[in-house]
């Protein structure tokens, strides 16, 4: 990755997308969803990680970032190595209910046999993104774009509406996820 989007202080505020190598919309079910909010969670408790933005679509993640201690990039690292994990051992469960398992899975072991860094399965495009969030301005401005993502891509009218979003929280209801807010 060039070093126009690395992560450089590990202890500020960033905007990161995690994108499903294909494009491929996962997340239009739950189970998998389940398996990003546990591994926030995880994060949150265990990674000192703060989360102060997130909301999942079909076939990425955008969030905005933090740590208390330790390093922003290793947290990322250890989150993307752990969700794929786990995605793979639920599409290799017997009796998995998901319709296009052994296509999916197919095209995720097709895209680690390509990529040298990866072997046999990668579920993650390897590239997050990183943007320093150094503003007032930048900050509204990502959570502005991660909460309108669903009604721009016409699944709510509002964003407080998409359950699987912070936006709830930052109009003062109950989310899925603990956040720190900005």
């Amino acid at each position: 990755m060039g070093r126009k989007y690395a992560i450089r202080d590990q202890h500020r505020i960033y905007f990161v997308t995690f994108t499903v190598v294909n494009w491929i919309d996962i997340f239009t079910r739950e189970v998998y969803r389940y398996v990003l909010l546990d591994s926030l969670k995880f994060c949150i408790k265990n990674k000192d990680l703060n989360v102060h933005a997130y909301c999942v679509m079909s076939n990425h993640i955008h969030l905005i970032l933090s740590v208390n201690s330790g390093e922003l990039s290793g947290v990322i690292r250890d989150f993307k190595s752990f969700t794929s994990k786990r995605v793979r051992s639920i599409l290799e469960e017997e009796g998995n209910k998901e319709s296009r398992q052994r296509w999916m899975y197919w095209m995720f072991q097709n895209a680690g046999i390509r990529n040298q860094r990866n072997g046999s399965f990668q579920f993650w495009q390897q590239h997050n993104h990183p943007i320093l969030l150094s503003t007032n301005d930048m900050l509204d401005q990502k959570l502005d774009y991660i909460h309108q993502n669903p009604v721009k891509s016409g699944l709510v009218f509002d964003a407080r509406d998409w359950i699987w979003s912070s936006a709830r929280q930052y109009a003062g209801e109950f989310g899925k996820l603990t956040i720190s807010f900005l």
